[in-house]
């Protein structure tokens, strides 16, 4: 077996263990507390109305620029 082969042999093996414990985990605790969905919900409006009110802010300063210059 190669070297390359080995290593990779090691690493599904590891990977696979490490995916079992946290399935054994999970039937264990089932409520581990993930994330709401309505905390995702209001994350995505937080951070889009943060993006809007900077795009508007850009908008507003790119198409007064040339009349600010002077202040």
């Amino acid at each position: 077996m190669t070297h390359f082969a080995a290593r990779s042999r090691r690493a599904v093996l590891q990977l696979t263990l490490r995916v079992r414990e946290r399935l054994q985990e999970a039937a264990r605790r089932p409520d581990r507390g993930d994330i709401s969905i309505t905390t995702v919900i209001i994350w995505v409006a937080g951070v889009t109305g943060a993006v809007l009110v900077a795009g508007t802010i850009a908008v507003v300063i790119a198409k007064y620029n040339g009349k600010l210059g002077g202040l």
